[in-house]
C-alpha cells in the first residue's frame, strides 16, 4: 500500500494524477490493460471520490480511454499514432522554437543555461532514469517558454508526454542517446547565437531520431 500525502496544498486528486500519470508513461500498466479502480484505491490508500477525478483528467488529457460503463483502460501503442505525435511535435516545437529564440530575454538565456548544465550532469548518471527524465522535460520546456501562447505550450507538453508513453517503453539506443545529448547543448548555442532557422532545423531532427529511439516500442531498432 502507497499512501499519498499531501503537500504544498496539493489536492489528492491533483497527487494521485500526478503519480498515476509517470506510473503510465513509464509502462507501469500494461498498453490495453483495464484499470482496476478497487486495486488503485488499496494501493493508494484513497477514497473512490479523489481516485475517479484523477482517472477522468487522465482521461481527457489522452493518457487513459475511458470506457462507457467498463471504466477505464490503458490506450493500445500504435505506430501511426506514434508517427503522428512525431510530425505534431516537429511542427509545434520548431515553431515555438523560433518564437521564442525571437522573443527570449536575457533571463531566458540565463535559464536556459541552467537547465542544460543540470541535464548535462544527468547524462553522466544515466542510472538515475527519473531525474534525468524530470531534468530533460525541464530542459525542453525552458527551451519554448518565451513563445509568447500558453495554448501552444500546452499542446506540446501533452504532445511530449504522449510521446514519452512510446519512447519510455522501447529498449536502450546508447549510440543515438549520445547524439542527442550532443544535440541538446547545440540547441543551447544555436537559440543563444539567435541562429532560428538552424535551431529549427536542429529540432526537426533532434525529434526525428528520438522518434526512431521510440520505433523500438514495436521491436524496430534504430540507425546511429
Amino acid at each position: 500500500m502507497r499512501a499519498l500525502e499531501g503537500r504544498g496544498g496539493r489536492t489528492r486528486s491533483s497527487l494521485i494524477y500526478d503519480t498515476l500519470r509517470e506510473e503510465l508513461l513509464n509502462g507501469r500498466f500494461q498498453a490495453g490493460e483495464k484499470i482496476a479502480i478497487s486495486a488503485l484505491k488499496e494501493r493508494y490508500d484513497v477514497g473512490l471520490s479523489p481516485l475517479r477525478e484523477a482517472l477522468n483528467r487522465l482521461a481527457a488529457y489522452g493518457l487513459l480511454i475511458q470506457e462507457n460503463q467498463k471504466g477505464f483502460r490503458v490506450p493500445r501503442l500504435d505506430r501511426d499514432e506514434l508517427e503522428d505525435i512525431a510530425e505534431m511535435r516537429r511542427e509545434l516545437e520548431g515553431m515555438a522554437l523560433v518564437r521564442s529564440i525571437e522573443r527570449g530575454d536575457a533571463e531566458w538565456e540565463s535559464e536556459l543555461l541552467a537547465a542544460a548544465h543540470r541535464l548535462k550532469r544527468a547524462d553522466e548518471c544515466p542510472e538515475q532514469v527519473d531525474e534525468w527524465e524530470h531534468l530533460h522535460g525541464r530542459f525542453h520546456r525552458t527551451l519554448v517558454a518565451p513563445c509568447g501562447s500558453a495554448w501552444l505550450l500546452r499542446f506540446i507538453e501533452q504532445l511530449h508526454d504522449q510521446f514519452d508513453r512510446y519512447r519510455r517503453l522501447a529498449p536502450e539506443a546508447p549510440e543515438v542517446r549520445r547524439v542527442l545529448d550532443t544535440q541538446h547543448g547545440e540547441l543551447v548555442a544555436l537559440a543563444l547565437a539567435r541562429d532560428a532557422r538552424a535551431a529549427r532545423a536542429l529540432m526537426d531532427d533532434h525529434i526525428q531520431r528520438s522518434y526512431e529511439v521510440a520505433l523500438g516500442s514495436f521491436g524496430e531498432r534504430p540507425d546511429a
